[in-house]
């Protein structure tokens, strides 16, 4: 028993030189994964606004069907994420839009078009910012409810350069409808070198990502 204790007293411990070349390996590792961790965060954020494309695309493809056109009246087309507006970084819909040619709205209301609903204007109208309320027929955008810190994508500006053809001929039987989000603290402009993050899809089903915004 004596020569066990005497073997514990014996045992050294670590010197403080090796606890402070433990604790800056820590502080280098933290260094290299936090940013790295952000950028995953990030990343993973803008799968939201593609989701939120793709249901916007198949509204639109719906209503085409229907109409022989393309409209930008995406509640009334069945494409409405208002309710949802708490938990989305994005907004999405329709920076600009111009009237629809009057042959081809005259079809379309022929065909029954609610022209009351979804009325030949130019002025973009924005979804309702309410949680669990549904927006107007007409909301042709919707705004974010979540970003970073007090930098949400609340007005149009964060969307990128999208519009909706006036459905005049096959050329501009089109759309391009955009998603903007603030995802990282690095990028909350709505314009420059350290604009929020935007992704848009067109009438072709191509996404592309416009600003990675992070």
């Amino acid at each position: 028993m004596k020569a066990f204790l005497k073997s514990l007293k014996r045992q050294d411990g670590f010197t403080l030189v090796e606890l402070m070349v433990v604790v800056a390996i820590i502080g280098l590792l933290s260094a290299v994964a936090i940013p790295n961790f952000k950028k995953y965060q990030a990343k993973a954020k803008v799968s939201e606004a593609k989701l939120q494309l793709s249901a916007a695309y198949m509204a639109e493809q719906s209503f085409y069907s229907d109409f022989n056109m393309y409209g930008h009246c995406l509640t009334y087309m069945g494409f409405d994420p208002s309710q949802e507006v708490g938990n989305r970084y994005y907004a999405v819909g329709f920076a600009s839009i111009v009237a629809v040619t009057a042959n081809a709205y005259l079809a379309a209301s022929n065909s029954g078009l609610n022209t009351t609903d979804c009325p030949n204007n130019t002025t973009v109208v924005a979804g309702s910012t309410t949680i669990n309320t549904n927006s107007g027929p007409n909301a042709s955008w919707f705004s974010a409810g979540k970003g970073i810190g007090s930098m949400i994508a609340t007005t149009i500006n964060f969307l990128p350069t999208s519009t909706h053809g006036d459905q005049s001929d096959q050329v501009n039987m089109s759309f391009t409808i955009g998603a903007g989000g603030v995802i990282d603290g690095n990028f909350t402009a709505t314009s420059g070198t350290t604009a929020a993050s935007a992704v848009e899809i067109n009438h072709n089903k191509i996404l592309r990502m416009v600003r990675n915004g992070y």
